[in-house]
């Protein structure tokens, strides 16, 4: 299965999601439960929110 998750978890006040992978708190604790189609739609996903998390920063 393959996991977003780089090892550096914490969670990021302003965005509410994982400072590392960029997964809501819903999404990792989901995430071996869900289905492949579910993960593949988060994984397409989590590039475009990159731009957003770094805004949320400065």
């Amino acid at each position: 299965m393959e996991s977003p998750c780089v090892k550096i978890c914490s969670i990021d006040p302003a965005t509410k999601r994982c400072t590392g992978c960029l997964r809501t708190l819903e999404e990792i604790a989901r995430w071996s439960s869900m289905t492949d189609a579910q993960r593949k739609r988060i994984m397409a996903e989590l590039p475009s929110r990159k731009a957003p998390a770094a805004l949320a920063k400065s």
